[in-house]
């Protein structure tokens, strides 16, 4: 495990003092191949060292947040082409890549918490350092105070159970009183980061303030990390968790359904992928809640594939602003006469997020949908609306700046280089064809 931490500690040096932007980005895709390597099939935890180790939920959260970590250098050409402080944009990303693999990797739930917050830092600086709008302070606020106020409760509740426990170590943690507050003060801050319905105002607002990259990494990977932290401390709220998991799971998919409607109704690109980060991820918190396998199972394919789709679809956006200057839906119009290759990929990604198969989101909602029937008949109707309106918006944002006739604020325009197609092609390959290997997802259960 400390083999690839030493290995992404080496950027540091090269980002500094070597003079390719593509070195760098190379040397990231050998990281990850490396670790591909290190992937075990055993349930118990592996690549022990120190305080951290690896299972298989923890294994393809590092993955994923190692992929779109280098997709999102793929990204930010221009960042490199302008000489717009280029190497401290490096240097942000590995410190956010190192952060993200140990808060992943984390046996302890002390030194999880200390390196979930850390993970806060070069994501707020990227939106502040290289975000578009003059908005982007107030996003900032947003997701610092959002987060930072529902994590205080966390670190005292931390205290308390290493008095009942005599340690942190997620191995010796087990179930403990049925106490609704000690649940709340846990929980509450992964709620906000998934986010769920009612505490997920500061989402939209980042998304629209940040660059591509920051939009990536929030949608890719810092969104899991609540869903990723509910499956770890979910086994020590088993008797509580059946009483108050009603609750949780009426809010997550009543939440999912009005954000969906919302998304119907949007006219900007960003906030409305943005928001149908939300109502995907409301599924997730659901399944998580029922407390089952599938619902366990299907909630990591879920995340896994909402990380790849919803990043790639931010990139796309970016693709349609830089060429048109605009992120509105209703100006970017008729794309498909100039761009039939990227309205080919528009389509595919929409497709995904739609959960068309073979993509990993059809794989996901299918075991989340079984685990929450399992739970309670009486959410079909609610999983029926969900699904139906996610087919909506994702068909309305396709054919809305696909066909129709092109705008007349479209006087310049240039060609797609080589680098885009091959960042769609990153996200969407892994996206479609990891249906092949789903039988390592079966080892959490």
């Amino acid at each position: 495990m400390m083999g690839l931490v030493f290995s992404v500690l080496f950027l540091i040096p090269l980002i500094f003092y070597c003079l390719s932007f593509w070195f760098v980005l190379v040397i990231l895709f050998l990281v990850v191949f490396k670790f591909l390597l290190m992937f075990s099939f055993s349930l118990v935890f592996s690549n022990l060292s120190y305080w951290f180790g690896m299972d298989v939920l923890s294994y393809f959260m590092v993955l994923l947040s190692l992929w779109i970590c280098c997709l999102m250098v793929l990204a930010s050409e221009d960042l490199y082409k302008c000489g717009f402080y280029s190497e401290l944009f490096l240097f942000m990303i590995v410190v956010l890549v190192l952060s993200l693999i140990l808060t992943f990797s984390s046996l302890n739930l002390f030194i999880f918490y200390v390196f979930f917050e850390v993970s806060l830092v070069p994501t707020l600086f990227l939106i502040l350092g290289w975000g578009f709008q003059p908005e982007r302070i107030m996003a900032g606020v947003y997701l610092l105070f959002y987060t930072l106020l529902a994590s205080l409760p966390m670190m005292v509740a931390l205290f308390y159970l290493n008095s009942i426990f005599s340690t942190l170590e997620l191995c010796f943690l087990s179930s403990v009183s049925s106490s609704l507050i000690l649940f709340f003060c846990v929980n509450m801050v992964f709620f906000v980061k998934i986010p769920m319905f009612l505490v997920h105002l500061w989402l939209p607002k980042a998304h629209v303030e940040a660059p591509v990259s920051g939009s990536m990494i929030l949608a890719g990977v810092m969104l899991k990390l609540g869903g990723y932290g509910l499956m770890r401390v979910m086994k020590m709220f088993v008797c509580l968790g059946m009483s108050v998991s009603v609750l949780i799971v009426t809010v997550s998919l009543v939440g999912g359904l009005v954000i969906s409607l919302i998304c119907i109704r949007q006219s900007d690109f960003k906030i409305m992928i943005a928001y149908s980060s939300i109502s995907h991820m409301g599924m997730v918190s659901s399944g998580i809640f029922t407390l089952n396998s599938w619902g366990y199972w299907g909630a990591l394919v879920l995340m896994f594939a909402h990380g790849l789709c919803s990043s790639g679809l931010f990139c796309l956006v970016n693709l349609f602003y830089e060429r048109t200057g605009s992120r509105s839906i209703y100006l970017n119009k008729g794309l498909i006469n100039i761009m039939p290759s990227i309205s080919l990929w528009a389509f595919m990604l929409c497709s995904s997020n739609m959960a068309a198969p073979p993509s990993l989101n059809l794989l996901g909602e299918i075991l989340l949908i079984n685990s929450l029937l399992v739970y309670s008949k009486w959410v079909g109707w609610l999983l029926f609306f969900l699904i139906f309106f996610s087919a909506v918006y994702s068909l309305f944002l396709y054919s809305y700046t696909q066909h129709g006739q092109l705008s007349s604020s479209l006087y310049s325009f240039f060609e797609v280089s080589v680098r885009e197609y091959l960042l769609l092609f990153l996200h969407w390959v892994p996206l479609n064809f990891m249906f092949l290997s789903i039988d390592s997802l079966v080892l959490m259960i």
